[in-house]
């Protein structure tokens, strides 16, 4: 399902779509299964969303795959996402990296087990290079912790002498903020009926538009990615301005 749109206010895709995948879950409860059965099943939505970025040219694709809350969630459980997290980087690094797709992981990877660590890194550097979509992968993410992890590298720079508390302001933050080299976030997806932020890109997001849906993740799709875009294309963007601005200007 491709359907690119010119560069008009009433059609654009969106530069950067972040999605809060969520559902995974009670998908597995709905079907008489074990959650582990819903996460695997999530996997092939992300392949599908993944398919759906690349075949319409968004630039960038930022996915919320385990965030710094979810280690309060069963052993068991948490063991089960990190073997997921790994199959998905052995098994699918390979074909993004034929489709030029460029792996980002953004969150505090050093909790993770350094074998974990090992292959994160080895994706990270298979697809350095590529140029295409930019596919961020947000686990162990929180957005306070984003922030927080800014202003300990901005506190490193003064105390180094390198930077002036004067001269901090927004744009100086900025470079200290996860997916700061990217374009802004356009649109943030959520999936499974729930209308909260969950500490997901809590600076990056401030002015992106909001796409809810009670699809449970594992049934995500083109047609769902598509009704989000279609949705997205009907908001007027003022940016606290009171003239719309196109986002391609």
């Amino acid at each position: 399902m491709k359907f690119m749109y010119d560069n008009s206010s009433q059609h654009r895709i969106p530069k950067h779509v972040a999605i809060i995948m969520d559902g995974n879950g009670r998908w597995a409860k709905k079907h008489g299964k074990l959650r582990i059965k819903g996460h695997l099943a999530g996997t092939e939505a992300v392949q599908k969303a993944v398919q759906f970025a690349i075949k319409n040219e968004i630039q960038s694709l930022t996915l919320y795959a385990f965030s710094s809350e979810n280690w309060s969630r069963t052993d068991n459980e948490v063991s089960n996402l990190m073997e997921i997290f790994a199959l998905f980087l052995n098994d699918e690094v390979e074909n993004l990296n034929i489709h030029n797709v460029k792996l980002n992981i953004i969150g505090d990877i050093s909790r993770f087990k350094p074998k974990l660590q090992n292959r994160i890194k080895h994706a990270i550097n298979l697809t350095i290079h590529n140029t295409g979509l930019q596919l961020n992968i947000a686990a162990n993410y929180g957005g306070r912790w984003d922030i927080t992890n800014a202003i300990q590298l901005i506190a490193e720079k003064i105390k180094s002498g390198l930077l002036l508390p004067e001269h901090i302001n927004e744009d100086s933050v900025n470079e200290f903020i996860s997916l700061h080299d990217q374009p802004t976030v356009d649109l943030v997806i959520r999936t499974g009926k729930e209308y909260r932020i969950s500490n997901f890109l809590l600076w990056q997001i401030a002015y992106s538009e909001f796409y809810f849906t009670d699809v449970l993740w594992p049934d995500f799709d083109e047609a769902v990615f598509k009704s989000a875009i279609l949705s997205f294309n009907q908001r007027d963007r003022r940016f606290g301005n009171t003239i719309p601005d196109d986002i391609h200007e």
